[in-house]
């Protein structure tokens, strides 16, 4: 069987290996993704979108409108332990959030990779994989070998490709649990807004609502596997969803439309490895996402961008710059951020310190504007630890601005003086 030839082979077609595949072929490298499900699939997850996330689509060149699940937020209500409400406004200029399930976000993305000209083989596992000196040799379930120059991990949490590489961690299974379920017939309050609810014995993680079209909503909840073992959150939602405040919000009509669903999280930035030899790791297999949040699709996407970056950077034959592109530009794209956050993160363990953080970014009309914009945007996080990264007039709105310069009917506010200043 005459092999497969490739620049770069990207294992795995989420968000990361797409990313990484649409930068590869608009560079001009002949790309072949391998995901060893069919496209589309269902992906357990908060479907949450923050702004930084949503950029990200926008320079891939998703199309909102594509996703009929697609849902811009106008604003966020987090409830404190003490009871304690603020609702947060999102500028009414482009989406600084949104919600889209995660079967349809994938498999446009997986689009977007093959319309920008890479080779998508879904339904094909990688079964093994070796490097050598020039090259990384990939064996293709029903395909056969793939030769590549290198090779881009983005498998997932318990990436296969680190394993191969006799990399894997010993009994890692994530830091976070998270726990999905889609329910129909939300109430009003549950459609208007996304909800974030801080209860105090999970701390820091929280209970979610976040509204999609139709009166539907991806309901759930996230905890530390350090406090949370994986078998007690079939009992904790049963209890977490039925307490009154919660309940409330989703609605007397509320119903689960599918069966509940966990997953593990990872976010090890900085002890997963990140390269090796011609391989690159991101997004989960990287544990790149957010350790005070859970998040990880923004991640996910800018470390499968870095990765495409670093790799047509160094050209096929110097596999050292490829590394160190790569682990320069994490460092300065991804780890500084999430050190700070990691660091909040363990602060808000404290119902004491989330009961202050939630008064205190709730203080004024213009701490909620702003509060909004950091918890859902990363530049005001990076003017403190990286100022180099900062851009003028990012804070004037969010993505996707010409084409959704009003969300839900609503009129789009003009840039405020201290956006452009």
């Amino acid at each position: 069987m005459k092999p497969l030839v490739a620049d770069v082979a990207v294992v795995g077609a989420g968000p990361a290996g797409a990313a990484a595949a649409v930068g590869l072929a608009r560079a001009g490298r002949r790309t072949v993704v391998l995901d060893r499900s069919p496209f589309p699939r269902d992906k357990c997850c908060g479907d949450g979108l923050t702004t930084g996330a949503l950029r990200l689509l926008e320079h891939l060149g998703l199309d909102p409108a594509a996703i009929t699940s697609w849902r811009a937020a106008t604003s966020l209500v987090i409830r404190a332990p003490s009871g304690l409400e603020v609702a947060y406004p999102f500028s009414r200029r482009g989406q600084c959030a949104a919600t889209a399930q995660r079967r349809q976000l994938d498999s446009a993305l997986v689009s977007l990779a093959r319309r920008a000209g890479a080779e998508v083989l879904d339904g094909r596992a990688c079964e093994s994989l070796t490097v050598g000196a020039d090259r990384v040799v990939l064996q293709v379930a029903g395909v056969g070998p793939l030769h590549a120059r290198y090779a881009i991990a983005a498998d997932g949490m318990w990436s296969p490709v680190r394993r191969m590489l006799g990399l894997a961690l010993p009994a890692y299974r994530g830091d976070w649990h998270a726990f999905r379920q889609y329910y129909a017939d939300v109430g009003p309050q549950a459609t208007a807004s996304m909800r974030v609810w801080f209860e105090p014995e999970i701390l820091p993680g929280y209970v979610w609502s976040f509204p999609l079209p139709g009166g539907a909503a991806n309901v759930g909840f996230g905890v530390l596997r350090a406090t949370h073992r994986t078998g007690s959150l079939a009992g904790l939602w049963d209890e977490l969803r039925s307490r009154p405040h919660i309940a409330e919000v989703l609605g007397a009509a509320a119903t689960p439309a599918d069966r509940p669903r966990a997953w593990p999280i990872p976010t090890r930035l900085g002890e997963l490895p990140l390269a090796s030899e011609r391989v690159l790791f991101c997004g989960d297999a990287a544990g790149v996402g957010d350790p005070m949040t859970g998040e990880g699709i923004g991640q996910a996407l800018l470390s499968g961008l870095l990765a495409a970056d670093a790799l047509a950077a160094a050209g096929p034959d110097d596999e050292s710059a490829a590394r160190r592109h790569y682990r320069s530009a994490v460092a300065r794209h991804l780890e500084r951020d999430f050190v700070f956050t990691r660091w909040l993160g363990r602060a808000l363990r404290s119902p004491a310190a989330c009961n202050a953080a939630v008064g205190l970014s709730g203080a004024t009309p213009w701490t909620r504007r702003n509060f909004a914009r950091w918890l859902f945007e990363d530049y005001p996080r990076a003017l403190v630890l990286t100022p180099d990264r900062w851009q003028r007039g990012a804070l004037g709105g969010g993505a996707f601005d010409e084409a959704n310069v009003a969300i839900d009917g609503e009129p789009g506010e003009e840039p405020s003086a201290e956006a452009v200043s």
